[in-house]
């Protein structure tokens, strides 16, 4: 395993100095708050299934909703579910969630899909932090690596299987994750935690939080260090080291108004292997070498409450963002306004409307010759209003949504997002609920600006040859039609379920097309053959699928959850399409089928233990075969200050492949085991 280098090395221990020294502060300025007393294991108390109904979401309407009234196949994944399972990163955590793909390409590499269309970088879920996109435009995804917020800041994370276009627009086309995290007055108090392990190496968060007034606060540093997962060839490259900090602080002026205001700042050094292609000898090579990963960014919002069902917010942010990998990089800034505005008229609609602008500037040095950029720099801008009618036909039984977003942006001109959703209470604990939706994902640079050379070998004539992508100035938005149909049920005070079916038709696709026959090129130099293709709209498809979740309180001790996702994928040419055949590699990088059993005990002395069992299905297209595995979390709390945990994961075998996506060898995922110790107060 490569170690890190010396300035890296030098950073690190300097913040474990700077975490110890400043933990001891704290704790010495800690009694200086008599009313900190949050206690993180108050979040294993486990609540009740019809309480879980209960829980408010945020993500289906930007507004909030208990679950039983959301007409959309939504899950919470609770603080409470997060730490007994003892994920360490959100990707992780997000395999408590049905219907969510969650695929480990090597140790800081994930394929992260909802219902179908897997890849490193998922161009149609819309990935949020608070409410802040963090959805790249620059690839059209979002890179899993850099949102390392604090596992135990998190409140809950809201997963939305399928659309949610008319609230967030483009890009939420297959679905919506939202992570939440606490707010201030939740995290009062000091907590310092460390865990160690075999991929787990190193790790330590310090976290503080306090109150002045009306002004809630806190602060946190974190550093890591994890190990490689299995390489057959020994190339263990895909070491992954990194520091961040942060604060959040909300400030209730009064009843009316709330502001917030939080940031972070991050560095890692994140070990990769890339293919890289250049047009000088040798052509193509394999580079194994340290990413350096750095960014920030801080969030303002101002909430106002002028009565029940009328409130508004404004939201802006900035994030800074450097990526400098082994054959790109990228160095972003991103401005972003959001406005929303509820409004209750009459006693049966609630108007919902708001408008955003989003602009994000890139400059992209060349770092090798065979991917570029055209022009290097770039500002992408999306602008974006919505209108949504939430109208109550029977008071408390029956609503019906409409509504739609308007977008436009400088790769696509203004499109509409229209939407149909009606939900049926016929009681406090059932729900029916039927949607249509039509969604798209709007061109990124990876289309329109990005130029992608592969090397094919020497010629007879003695010339090299080349394939290249060249940027498509048409490239038109992807469209799809979702249908939905979803129930969901309290069938007892210790039973619940629910279940959630689709049918999705998907046009311009994104395809791989030759454009062309080879011809001879002199420039760049030096003379070659070259194949011309570039990223197209010619796929069409369907999926077809569903997903079920139930959960079962068999005693005040224990809890069992279960999940179970189909999903059937048809992809094919369209009509006039020179797509070089890439439509079974799209189908067979999802699982069509994921079985999730997880079974939690509370258990004398303070101890929980969490039992996680996961199958996935074969993915033909990567050589990936079907596995099973499983995860061990054993928690002892010794006391109000002190917790102990030990987690084993992917037990049932000494390594499993999940995903492609590196040269070389299929990646094992390791089993792994880790110990964590946490100390409050």
């Amino acid at each position: 395993m490569r170690t890190l280098p010396r300035f890296a090395d030098v950073r690190l221990s300097a913040f474990y100095l700077l975490a110890t020294a400043l933990s001891f502060v704290m704790v010495r300025q800690c009694v200086a708050f008599p009313d900190s007393n949050e206690q993180e294991t108050n979040s294993l108390k486990q609540m009740t299934l019809e309480q879980l109904g209960n829980v408010q979401v945020t993500t289906a309407s930007k507004t909030p909703a208990a679950i039983w009234k959301t007409p959309a196949a939504v899950y919470v994944i609770t603080r409470e579910a997060i730490v007994r399972s003892g994920a360490t990163t959100i990707p992780d955590a997000l395999r408590l969630a049905p219907g969510v793909e969650v695929e480990r390409i090597d140790t800081g590499k994930w394929s992260i899909g909802i219902r179908g269309f897997g890849s490193r970088l998922n161009r149609d879920v819309l990935v949020l932090m608070d409410g802040r996109t963090v959805y790249t435009t620059l690839l059209a995804g979002t890179y899993w690596e850099t949102q390392d917020t604090p596992i135990n800041d998190i409140d809950r994370i809201e997963v939305i299987r399928g659309p949610g276009a008319t609230i967030w627009g483009p890009n939420a086309v297959n679905g919506v994750i939202n992570i939440i995290t606490k707010v201030a007055s939740e995290t009062q108090g000091t907590v310092v935690q460390a865990r160690g392990g075999n991929v787990e190496q190193g790790g330590m968060m310090v976290r503080h939080g306090g109150k002045r007034g009306a002004l809630n606060y806190r602060v946190y540093a974190k550093a890591f260090t994890r190990g490689s997962q299995y390489h057959p060839d020994g190339r263990n490259f895909d070491d992954w080291q990194g520091l961040q900090g942060g604060f959040r602080m909300d400030w209730a002026k009064n009843t009316r108004d709330a502001f917030t205001l939080q940031g972070d700042m991050y560095g890692q050094s994140f070990g990769e292997s890339v293919l890289a292609t250049t047009y000088t000898p040798p052509f193509s090579q394999v580079i194994d070498k340290d990413a350096r990963l750095s960014g920030g960014n801080i969030l303002a919002r101002w909430t106002r409450t002028i009565s029940e069902g009328n409130d508004m917010q404004l939201q802006v942010y900035y994030e800074r963002a450097n990526r400098h990998e082994p054959d790109v990089a990228d160095i972003r800034n991103t401005f972003d306004v959001d406005f929303l505005d509820r409004v209750r008229l009459f006693s049966r609609n609630e108007i919902s409307w708001g408008f955003g602008a989003r602009f994000s500037h890139g400059y992209n040095p060349v770092v090798v010759s065979g991917l570029t950029f055209q022009p290097g720099r770039r500002t992408d801008r999306l602008i974006s209003a919505f209108l949504q009618d939430d109208i109550s036909l029977i008071d408390q039984k029956l609503l019906l949504s409409l509504g739609t977003k308007l977008l436009e942006t400088n790769f696509s001109p203004v499109q509409f997002q229209p939407t149909a959703r009606l939900m049926f209470t016929p009681s406090d604990h059932q729900t029916w609920w039927a949607a249509f939706t039509h969604a798209i994902r709007t061109p990124s640079d990876a289309e329109r600006n990005f130029f992608l050379s592969g090397f094919i070998g020497i010629a007879p004539d003695g010339l090299p040859s080349f394939a290249r992508f060249n940027g498509n100035p048409n490239f038109h938005s992807e469209q799809m039609n979702g249908y939905e149909l979803g129930y969901r049920q309290l069938l007892h005070e210790r039973l619940f379920v629910d279940v959630a079916g689709f049918y999705n038709h998907y046009g311009n696709l994104f395809s791989e097309d030759i454009t062309g026959p080879f011809f001879i090129e002199t420039n760049p130099a030096p003379t070659h053959h070259l194949l011309p293709a570039e990223f197209g709209n010619g796929l069409v498809g369907t999926t077809t699928g569903g997903e079920i979740a139930p959960e079962w309180q068999v005693t005040d001790s224990w809890r069992l959850r279960g999940s179970y996702s189909f999903l059937e994928m048809h992809i094919k040419k369209g009509t006039n399409s020179f797509d070089v055949g890439s439509a079974p590699s799209i189908v067979g990088s999802s699982p069509q089928h994921q079985l999730s059993l997880q079974s939690g005990f509370d258990l004398p002395r303070g101890v929980s233990l969490e039992l996680i069992y996961r199958y996935e299905s074969a993915l033909p297209a990567l050589g990936v075969a079907a596995y099973s595995t499983g995860d061990v979390s054993v928690a002892w709390t010794l006391t109000e200050h002190f917790r102990l945990s030990a987690v084993g994961q992917n037990l049932l075998q000494p390594h499993h492949a999940e995903f492609g996506g590196d040269p070389g060898p299929l990646v094992g995922i390791k089993r792994s085991a880790y110990g964590q110790i946490t100390w409050q107060k």
